[in-house]
């Protein structure tokens, strides 16, 4: 029980990075990060373990926690790693994803579809998280998603920081064929169109 409460703490301070609510360069207390997550404290230290690890938190001495700023070159950093192993992953996913992960995906994909007609972007990007925690499960190959994981939250809210109606509603479009093709099982489809997907998020 502890371990899903440590993960609910984590899924808990990892959106309010993502999504700006915690201001990049912020310097927090535990207490605060404990208020704001709603757990006890040995779940929320460790996740704040999990995001120092990730590098969305830095553990200064003397100093305390600081939310990671943004740096210019992270956008190009982020998607070098993305467009070399996240395809991979996308194929291998939909070879080896069980029956309940291609009914997970399905759900994925109808509730982008839905933030696409409402201009969602917090929906959306709940749906983004709950895929890659997909893509994560039904992927075999625990390396590639250990390298994943940091960079695709990374990803997210450097995206977030730009977002726009008119650039999530092509995101959605993307997302949605690369769900699509894994949960369907076509892993050749599924690669390219993650490959598809990385290039238009590399260039917005």
């Amino acid at each position: 029980m502890q371990t899903s409460q440590s993960h609910l703490a984590y899924l808990a301070l990892e959106h309010l990075i993502v999504t700006l609510a915690l201001k990049p360069g912020a310097l927090v207390t535990e207490k605060q990060l404990i208020d704001m997550a709603k757990h006890g404290r040995t779940p929320v230290r460790e996740a704040i373990q999990k995001l120092a690890w990730q590098g969305l938190i830095l553990v200064k001495p003397r100093v305390g926690l600081q939310v990671a700023e943004i740096a210019p070159e992270d956008h190009g950093n982020v998607m070098q790693v993305r467009r070399e192993l996240e395809p991979i992953a996308a194929c291998l996913a939909a070879e080896h994803a069980t029956d309940e992960q291609r009914l997970r995906l399905s759900d994925c994909a109808g509730a982008m579809e839905e933030c696409a007609a409402t201009a969602d972007l917090a929906g959306f990007f709940a749906a983004d998280k709950a895929f890659d925690q997909v893509l994560e499960n039904a992927c075999p190959n625990g390396f590639i998603m250990a390298a994943l994981g940091p960079v695709q939250t990374h990803s997210r809210r450097l995206w977030y920081s730009t977002a726009s109606p008119e650039r999530m509603d092509r995101a959605i479009a993307l997302h949605v064929a690369v769900i699509r093709a894994i949960q369907q099982g076509r892993p050749d489809e599924a690669r390219a169109a993650m490959t598809v997907l990385i290039d238009y998020l590399a260039r917005t």
